[in-house]
């Protein structure tokens, strides 16, 4: 990845053409002036590689900065637009693009990106396999993209940016996943990403890299691939085990209120008969009590009363009754026994 942008020109006949076709109108064929004017064009055309040293004008692009040294030491910056510069090697104008999100890719390879990406099948595995605070192997893939904040510490305080950021990326990411267990990497990814991000800006800042991180994003998070038919066996298991639970809560959050609704209704009935066998027990009690008062005022009248009560209960469930004369005798044809069955 190349931070400077290309030339502005691109073909030395788009400006010496149109220029040799307006001194020949200018001139006659007699005059010499037009011969001095073609070793200048021969000039032109032999230095024209380096026609950036002797050409005065140059452009920025609309999402670059141009970058100006004079002698090799900054003068200044410039603006997207055409600008004048030092010819002859004086000054010359280096543009970076700083409005443009540069990517950097880990533990893959993008060959042809669209509506479906082809990736390159070649393994990775040196930049991608890391180690889990739990002591477990995990591949993992990510990707940063990132943007220049400071042209000139792009181009002179780091020898080369992209190898420093991918260097400082792996070693962040290594650190970053060694402080997590392996189920903590499966589900942990955004808070990892922001870790990694955050971290990686500190170091940058401290070398002066003039490089703002965009955004980190773990793109896939796997075991390593000889290890990967068990992980998927235990992934199955525990599905199976979190199924089984469910199955069981929702077993047990229905019976469970059921039978503490039973519960209750049966202590509530056992409360509601304990209260009525009290209440009939305090009421006979004090009837028995007035009885022994009245009993005791007057005793042959208390005695009948009771007797006859007595009797009217038990009378209640005899069915058909007969008072006969106790003296009456033969008295099974008065009963009419065939009109009994």
């Amino acid at each position: 990845m190349d931070f400077r942008s290309d030339s502005p020109w691109e073909k030395p006949e788009d400006i010496i053409n149109p220029l040799k076709e307006k001194i020949k109108s200018r001139f006659s064929k007699g005059s010499r002036f037009p011969f001095v004017l073609g070793i200048i064009f021969m000039l032109l055309i032999i230095t024209w590689p380096h026609r950036t040293v002797i050409w005065p004008l140059y452009t920025i692009q609309t999402n670059e900065v141009g970058v100006v040294l004079r002698f090799g030491k900054l003068v200044r910056t410039t603006d997207p637009g055409l600008h004048f510069k030092l010819p002859l090697g004086i000054e010359r104008v280096i543009p970076v693009k700083v409005e443009y999100n540069y990517q950097e890719e880990f533990g893959f390879r993008t060959k042809a990106p669209g509506v479906r990406t082809v990736y390159s099948q070649k393994s990775y595995d040196e930049e991608s396999l890391m180690l889990t605070g739990d002591l477990n192997v995990m591949n993992i893939e990510w990707i940063i993209q990132f943007k220049v904040k400071d042209p000139f510490n792009v181009l002179f305080k780091v020898r080369n940016v992209n190898k420093t950021l991918r260097d400082i990326s792996e070693s962040v990411m290594r650190k970053a996943v060694g402080d997590y267990t392996f189920n903590e990497v499966l589900a942990k990814r955004l808070e990892i990403s922001a870790k990694v991000q955050g971290d990686m800006q500190k170091v940058l800042d401290s070398y002066d890299a003039g490089v703002n991180i965009v955004t980190v994003k773990l793109q896939d998070v796997n075991p390593p691939q000889a290890v990967k038919p068990a992980f998927n066996e235990v992934n199955q298991a525990k599905q199976e085990k979190k199924k089984m639970k469910n199955e069981a809560d929702e077993v047990y959050y229905r019976i469970i209120p059921q039978a503490k609704g039973e519960a209750l209704k049966m202590v509530k009935e056992a409360e509601g008969y304990a209260t009525a066998k009290v209440n009939r027990a305090e009421g006979d009690a004090k009837r028995f009590l007035l009885l022994r008062e009245a009993y005791a005022r007057a005793k042959e009248v208390t005695q009948r009363r009771l007797y006859l009560e007595n009797m009217r209960d038990i009378l209640k469930g005899a069915g058909k009754k007969y008072i006969i004369d106790p003296d009456q005798k033969g008295i099974i044809p008065l009963l009419r026994l065939e009109n009994e069955q």
